[in-house]
């Protein structure tokens, strides 16, 4: 099936390589650079960055296309991720964030925050990590996406592997996998990307585990993945991965040829993965006593830990041991004897206790088998000395990964206690939602209106107010709604309301700033209501000539401000009818619901403003003159 997949998918990469050669265009070269640039993001960074370029070069004379500038940005975050240039990878994907604010889809944020997830995982940033992801998962809990919920899933793994939290991680990648084979439609290489983010993760954690025959599974299904769909990226790290395995199963032939595969491979740049690939390949070629080819990849290996920007102390140290048990096997003792000391002076560097203790036990067993006995039992006591160091710094990191566990379980408890909250307080709100007062009179309001034979009023009222119940439900089930939708109930249930309760005694208005995209923005659903009745109940319930505004205007980013303003009596003396009234406790507690889902949506967005502002109207002689509540509304935008 994958490979039926590579051949349709390298035809058509053929067919849009003779289009762009054939197009001279701009405009039209553009489509076809950004479709090749989103392949060879995952499968070539060379001819990715190629690409890419034109795209930059050509956006600058067209800087209304904000697709393809949108594009430009995510495809450069994942390119650079890709070549581990992570700081450069976190920049492109902030840009590209900011300009989804503006332009982008629900599905192309979601999108984003989930890869960039991924740049800040190789950062080590996990709490910001984690943040990207609960950012990713609230925009799906009204537009869910099964591919996305995958990827979500997936970097959680990461996260986890990174933690040491191997059961937690296990159990995510198993179920990402289970159910990326469960889509029905075909796998996309973005797609297989992930699988192979999952198997070369699944293979760490078994190789960690010393279970090497299921690590050499795993990294066998990342190694024909990436084969087969052309994705070298990450490869030469692959095929190594693979001669670990085996090497750790003894199998020493296997282990060479994937060492040698890792070092042919062009398209890695890392040359982490080159010069382990040389140093491993040299132990090999000393466990099978070819001791000259051994030397000589050491010294391969040595000379790239030498040249990069921060001297591989630690690695060195790991050569010069290899070396020296090749200088014992071939009788030249003075050179192991000078690599052993070096080794020490290397791990001592670094403070690698884990390196010391192992290379002072090395020399200890070197001087014990030469007869120096005192410089044996010298070695010997440091040795001790250094386990014991080794043995504290690995309670201490033990302590702080349960440390660090426990913490990342414990955000993750207060994110899902915070979303079932606001789930349960939203289906509070539409059990208090609208006063049963209203309901019982609109409803024998539209009766006598039906026995005094005046159909066509009662079928128009009924017809709206069934709208005004089945939107009640609809929102039930619904985090978000558009601004558009909660405009339409208000209007709905204020038409109502002045026809049926109050007539010529109420007039209403709802403004809109121009700046708002209603079809796109969304707020949490059943917001405003208990707002609004509060003020026809408290406010205008007994003015004659009553008004009531609603206001909607973008406050920042990420806020609506809604203003809610009668002309009534007054919280003062509205409350002295509040205990004579059947229904004040409905009213309190449908605000008081309110309050504390605005509370509880701010936490989650890391805001602890106040979201609710009551301010008592005064006249030029200080008397009442109405309420203002002024409501400040978390977004989000909802366009699929």
């Amino acid at each position: 099936m994958i490979a039926t997949f590579a051949d349709t998918l390298s035809r058509d990469l053929k067919n849009l390589e003779q289009r762009l050669q054939r197009q001279k265009n701009d405009k039209q070269r553009l489509a076809l650079l950004d479709q090749l640039a989103e392949y060879y993001t995952y499968t070539d960074c060379t001819k990715a960055n190629k690409y890419l370029d034109e795209i930059r070069r050509i956006i600058k004379a067209f800087p209304e296309y904000h697709d393809f500038q949108l594009n430009y940005y995510l495809h450069t975050a994942f390119v650079e991720n890709q070549l581990y240039n992570f700081l450069f990878s976190k920049e492109h994907f902030i840009k590209a964030i900011e300009l989804l604010e503006e332009v982008g889809t629900l599905k192309q944020q979601a999108e984003a925050f989930i890869d960039f997830a991924g740049t800040l995982i190789n950062l080590k940033e996990l709490d910001q990590a984690h943040k990207q992801l609960e950012k990713a998962k609230s925009l799906l809990l009204d537009f869910p996406d099964e591919i996305l919920q995958i990827r979500i899933l997936c970097r959680q793994g990461s996260i986890n592997l990174y933690y040491r939290n191997f059961p937690a991680a296990i159990e995510q990648f198993l179920e990402a996998d289970k159910r990326l084979d469960n889509i029905d439609e075909p796998l996309s290489v973005k797609d297989y990307y992930f699988k192979t983010i999952i198997y070369s993760s699944l293979g760490r954690i078994y190789e960690d585990s010393e279970e090497h025959k299921r690590s050499v599974k795993a990294y066998l299904k990342v190694i024909n993945w990436c084969e087969t769909l052309h994705m070298r990226t990450r490869l030469s790290w692959h095929y190594l991965n693979v001669g670990n395995a085996y090497m750790a199963l003894q199998e020493l032939e296997n282990a060479e040829l994937f060492f040698k595969k890792s070092l042919k491979v062009k398209f890695d740049i890392s040359q982490n993965s080159r010069a382990a690939a040389y140093a491993n390949l040299g132990s090999c070629f000393f466990l099978s006593k070819k001791y000259d080819e051994a030397l000589q990849l050491f010294k391969k290996a040595e000379y790239i830990y030498k040249e990069k920007p921060e001297t591989d102390i630690a690695n060195l140290a790991e050569l010069e041991s290899r070396k020296a048990k090749v200088f014992i096997q071939l009788g030249k003792l003075n050179k192991a004897e000078k690599h052993l000391h070096k080794a020490y002076e290397f791990a001592w560097t670094v403070k690698d206790y884990k390196r010391l203790s192992a290379v002072c036990k090395e020399i200890a067993e070197f001087y014990a088998e030469h007869n120096n006995f005192e410089d044996a039992y010298n070695y010997l006591y440091i040795h001790g000395q250094m386990e014991e160091k080794r043995i504290e710094e690995m309670n201490r990191r033990m302590i702080l990964e349960m440390e660090v566990k426990y913490e990342a379980a414990k955000k993750q408890q207060e994110t899902e206690m915070l979303r079932l909250q606001a789930v349960g307080l939203q289906l509070k709100a539409l059990r208090a939602q609208m006063n049963p007062h209203f309901i019982y009179n609109a409803l024998n309001a539209i009766q006598n209106y039906i026995t005094s034979n005046e159909l066509s009023s009662a079928t128009k009222y009924l017809a709206i107010f069934a709208r005004l119940m089945r939107q009640s439900l609809e929102f039930s089930d619904r985090e978000y709604v558009s601004l558009e939708d909660e405009i339409e109930f208000l209007q709905n249930y204020l038409f109502l309301n002045q026809q049926l309760r109050y007539q010529t005694k109420l007039t209403y208005k709802i403004s809109v700033h121009d700046e708002l995209e209603e079809d796109i923005m969304g707020l949490p659903a059943m917001i405003v209501q208990p707002y609004v009745e509060n003020a026809l109940e408290h406010g205008l319930r007994t003015v004659e000539k009553g008004l009531l505004t609603l206001e909607f205007s973008l406050m920042d980013d990420e806020h609506i401000l809604c203003v809610v303003q009668d002309n009534g009596i007054g919280r003062g003396a509205a409350k002295q009818f509040k205990d004579s009234m059947a229904n004040a406790k409905h009213r309190s507690m449908g605000t008081a619901i309110t309050e504390k889902r605005l509370e509880i949506l701010s936490k989650s967005k890391h805001n602890n403003e106040m979201n609710v502002k009551t301010i008592d109207l005064k006249d030029d002689q200080d008397k009442p003159c109405g309420t203002r509540v002024e409501i400040v509304i978390p977004i989000t935008i909802i366009q699929k």
